[in-house]
Formats: C-alpha cells, sequence, structure tokens
C-alpha cells in the first residue's frame, strides 16, 4: 500500500479525500508547511498532494523545495485554473494539478494514473549532441548542463523523441500522458507541457526547431542537420 502525504488546511476537504483515497493508501494528513517539513524529514512517501495556499507558506515553494532532493510524485491543489497558476506548478516541479473544486473520483483516477507511470520507469536513452536524455533515472542535459523536467514534461518528451520526423497527434501525446482518459484533464494542460519544453530546450522558444508544431496534425521532434 503506498503512503501519501496530504498538506490541506481544509478539514473538510481533507476528510474527503481521505475518505476517497483511504481504502487503496496509507494517508497521512497535515495542516501547514512547518508539520509537511518536520513529517517529511522522519519519513518517506509515494507521492505528496499539497494545497498551494497555506496558513503558514506556499505549497508551491514547498514543492520548489521538495523537488531539490527528491523526485517523490506531487500533485497540486489549487483553487485558481489561470494558465500563470499552471504554469507556476510546472515550474516548481509539480507533476500534476487539480483545481478546486473537484471530483474526489477525478482525483483518486488521477493517482493512480500518475503513480502508474512512475511506476513503470523508462530504460531507453536518446544521446543526440546537443542532448543526452536519460530516462529512467531522470537526467536531462543539453550541452552538458542539468534540465529539470517534470514527469509530464519526461512523457512529452518520450514520446516525440523516440518517434522522430513522425507527427505524433495531440490526441496520441494526451492518450500516453494521460492514460487514465483524457476527460480529467485541462484543455491546455498539453500545450503547456509543450510550451515548457520548448523554454527549456529551445534557443528561441518562439522559433522552435526541435519540437515543430504541425497545425492542424500535431507535433514533431526534429534535429537539424
Amino acid at each position: 500500500m503506498q503512503d501519501i502525504l496530504l498538506v490541506e488546511d481544509d478539514e473538510d476537504l481533507a476528510e474527503g479525500i481521505q475518505m476517497a483515497l483511504g481504502g487503496e493508501f496509507s494517508m497521512i494528513h497535515c495542516k501547514t508547511v512547518g508539520e509537511a517539513k518536520h513529517i517529511l524529514n522522519d519519513r518517506s512517501f509515494g507521492l505528496l498532494i499539497l494545497d498551494v495556499g497555506l496558513p503558514d507558506g506556499s505549497g508551491l515553494k514547498l514543492c520548489g523545495e521538495i523537488r531539490k532532493s527528491s523526485r517523490v510524485p506531487i500533485v497540486l491543489l489549487t483553487a485558481r485554473d489561470m494558465e500563470t497558476d499552471i504554469v507556476a506548478g510546472l515550474e516548481y516541479g509539480a507533476d500534476d494539478y487539480i483545481t478546486k473544486p473537484f471530483s474526489l473520483m477525478v482525483l483518486r483516477a488521477r493517482i493512480r494514473a500518475l503513480l502508474r507511470r512512475t511506476e513503470k520507469g523508462q530504460e531507453k536513452e536518446y544521446l543526440q549532441p546537443p542532448f543526452a536524455f536519460h530516462f529512467a533515472s531522470m537526467e536531462f542535459y543539453k550541452e552538458g548542463r542539468p534540465v529539470e523536467l517534470s514527469k509530464t514534461e519526461q512523457r512529452i518528451l518520450y514520446l516525440l523523441v523516440f518517434n522522430p520526423g513522425q507527427i505524433i497527434t495531440r490526441e496520441r501525446l494526451l492518450e500516453w500522458v494521460w492514460p487514465d482518459g483524457t476527460e480529467y484533464v485541462e484543455d491546455n494542460a498539453l500545450s503547456v507541457g509543450i510550451r515548457r519544453l520548448r523554454d527549456k530546450l529551445e534557443e528561441d522558444a518562439s522559433k522552435p526547431v526541435y519540437i515543430r508544431t504541425m497545425y492542424g496534425k500535431g507535433y514533431v521532434w526534429e534535429m537539424p542537420v
């Protein structure tokens, strides 16, 4: 049984989440950033659920701090659905996010899918200058410099680089990245993931040469000759 740490100050919501997940996962609940840090110092978890707005700080910043030393899957809960908040969550290293109010059944499905993707792992390496992508160890480099990628970004990149020159449709990417069903995914989540990858891998994200958009069709990974 996977151990999950829930950091949420809304007691009613926390109780609902614990009831929804408790039969399948071992749940530990705390209400503040301080409590979470104390618990994380003493034990490890298979997944973290962090509310963005907490009484003594930001779940986003806590996510960023955790990412400095751990690749544990992280789901953010936020009351906002603005694109800037989604981008901020991905930038801090979150693997997924869900906006309030949400269905507990949807949350459970998203967590199952995220844990399934984490457990599968990847064994292939992509070694094509200037890139070196080690998917098994989750280490990614451009020109020898490390590049931090979220799990969503890693899965998008994996499908693209191991199908070079092929147009990968949005539908195929959505099904690959979110195998539990695209009905649980925010409409612009894929676009955000592509944009973040370009920001990290392209010389000029506004004029991409590696991750190209094929309008009306999808995306293609190309290495300039």
